[in-house]
Formats: C-alpha cells, sequence, structure tokens
C-alpha cells in the first residue's frame, strides 16, 4: 500500500502567501524557508532577488520564526497589491542582530490615507506588534508609485 505524499506546495489563498507543508529550518535554513513563500510571485512573473550576506549566523528559533512570518506578511501584501516587477529579498546581520528587508517596486501606497481608498488590514500592524515585543523594530516606507521597504531588525542577544 502506498503512503499519500506530503503537500510540499506554496499557494496564494485570497492573496494570502500559505506555506502548506511545515516549516522547517534545519533542513532549508530561514533564507530556503522564505525563498519558498516567494513561488507565487515568480508564478506571476516578479522577478525575485536574493541577498544573504549573514555568513551562516545562528539565529535562534524564535526570531527564526517571527522573521519567517514577518516575510510572509510582506511577501503576502506585495503579492496582493503592489503589481511589482521586481522584489528583493535580503537577510544581513546587523550589529548584536538580524535583519530582514523585502523591497518591491510596485504600487505602493499612502500611509497616511485613511480616506478608505486603499486596504487596511491588520498585517502589519500585527507584526509591528510581535516584532516589538521582541525588542525588535520595524519601518514600512512606501511611496505611491515607487514601492514599498518593510525592514524588520530584531536582537540575537
Amino acid at each position: 500500500m502506498k503512503k499519500a505524499s506530503a503537500v510540499n506546495k506554496v499557494t496564494a489563498i485570497n492573496g494570502v502567501i500559505t506555506d502548506q507543508s511545515p516549516v522547517d529550518f534545519h533542513a532549508l535554513g530561514l533564507a530556503g524557508c522564505i525563498d519558498r513563500l516567494a513561488s507565487p510571485l515568480r508564478d506571476q512573473g516578479t522577478c525575485v532577488r536574493w541577498e544573504t550576506p549573514h555568513h551562516g549566523i545562528e539565529i535562534p528559533a524564535n526570531s527564526a520564526g517571527l522573521l519567517y512570518h514577518a516575510a510572509q506578511e510582506a511577501l503576502s501584501n506585495a503579492f496582493k497589491y503592489a503589481g511589482a516587477t521586481e522584489l528583493t529579498v535580503r537577510l544581513a546581520a546587523v550589529h548584536h542582530g538580524i535583519r530582514l528587508t523585502v523591497a518591491d517596486n510596485g504600487a505602493g501606497f499612502d500611509r497616511t490615507d485613511h480616506s478608505g481608498n486603499r486596504p487596511q488590514g491588520f498585517g502589519l500592524l500585527l507584526m509591528s506588534i510581535a516584532v516589538e515585543d521582541a525588542g525588535g523594530n520595524i519601518s514600512v516606507d512606501s511611496t505611491p508609485g515607487k514601492g514599498t521597504c518593510v525592514t524588520v531588525t530584531l536582537p540575537l542577544d
């Protein structure tokens, strides 16, 4: 009797990027796990570039998980709203920490627009709360027509 193979696919459901496989930081590393999340963007024609000058720094599981979920939110937003042709993901060591940057050349948005003209979800807010609770910081820079850059920095000590 043959066992059914495990689902190993990253999909976008209602614009939210979802990995249906268990996250395995040991097998793929943090960068590999995040790279899997970029599959729906690649499928829609977005060129995804990687910069990973972190030189094998040991990232604790809780920090890796938080960075993974932050990337999932940033990539989902890029997939659903940006219409970007290029996206860069950077994972780099910084003084006593690790920094994740997700930048796209898409539609961007005006963070001060509360007129109801742009979607107002809770993803960025919840991500900000989680990052700050972990002692890190987050910045979201966006300009209409010029793209968005989400940067998350977490301490490693």
